[in-house]
């Protein structure tokens, strides 16, 4: 009976074996190829590292298998499988950058403008190459007067970049570009080519900066406007203030009194004719009336 149960459990697993189906290897996306083989072992039962490191070089085509071909030869003796699996999606996805990388390089900026360039670039990169990789490639092919100014904006997100690309391009002649792109073989005219980039250049620099000068500008205007408002207020009470002085002053002048009695009344020490004080005179008050 023991016989028969250890038959039954080694024809099942002999089954399961069987059972595993492996698709075609896809070199553009090895990762996605082993999240489909791993599904594929969890539902046919298949846990062990061995087995599982049989499978995939059974599917291997050569030219592939000739990638990881030390992992082939010397299998390590700890999870053969994970260590054939991470070195094969590693080299492989170096592999596809280069040469992504390599197409990308024969792409040329045409009469797109920088950001159309960009997405036209990301869109044949896809997924294959970083935005770190993809910015180099991508400033490589943009005017020599542009690169100068994109070169301080190390930190700014790509997208942005390319907006401002887009705004320096506004300010280039198309001839300006023309001439980068293909240089000249007349001296004079290279020269002559060689100043109106650099005037053309100078005058981006000076757009791009008068740009970030306006939005800081224009971050500071609600703080701007309401000390405006302040200072206005401060201004208005004194004026207020100023004109309750003068108007009192007029009031005692039309009184006919002089400033010191005006201001000291029977206490005031002195006297400026004319003054029409009419009470009692102390000290030098007495003598200058």
């Amino acid at each position: 009976m023991e016989t028969n149960s250890a038959a039954t459990v080694s024809t099942a697993s002999s089954i399961d074996r069987v059972a595993v189906r492996i698709p075609d290897f896809c070199p553009a996306d090895p990762e996605m190829w082993f999240c489909m083989i791993e599904r594929s072992f969890e539902a046919s039962g298949v846990s062990v590292e061995k087995t599982k490191f049989g499978y995939i070089l059974g599917a291997l085509d050569p030219r592939y298998a000739a990638e990881v071909r030390d992992i082939i030869v010397d299998p390590p003796d700890s999870e053969p499988y994970q260590k054939l699996k991470s070195e094969l999606i590693r080299r492989l996805s170096s592999s596809q950058e280069q040469k992504t990388r390599r197409l990308l390089e024969l792409e040329e900026m045409g009469d797109r403008k920088p950001s159309q360039f960009l997405r036209h670039l990301r869109g044949l990169a896809g997924n294959a190459v970083s935005d770190a990789v993809l910015r180099t490639l991508w400033m490589g092919r943009l005017p020599t007067s542009m690169q100068v100014i994109l070169a301080t904006q190390k930190d700014v997100e790509l997208n942005l970049v390319a907006d401002l690309a887009d705004a320096i391009a506004d300010t280039l002649s198309p001839r300006t570009m023309i001439a980068e792109a293909a240089p000249s073989s007349n001296k004079s005219n290279q020269d002559r080519q060689d100043l109106e980039a650099l005037i053309n250049t100078k005058m981006a620099q000076l757009t791009v900066s008068l740009r970030q000068e306006i939005l800081a500008m224009r971050q500071e205007f609600g703080n701007d406007e309401r000390f405006s408002r302040r200072s206005g207020n401060r201004r208005s009470g004194s004026n207020m203030r100023s004109r309750s002085r003068s108007a009192a002053r007029r009031r005692h002048d039309s009184a006919g009194l002089c400033w010191y009695h005006n201001r000291f009344g029977n206490k005031a020490n002195k006297c400026i004719q004319p003054c029409t004080w009419s009470g009692p005179a102390v000290g030098n008050d007495q003598g200058s009336r």
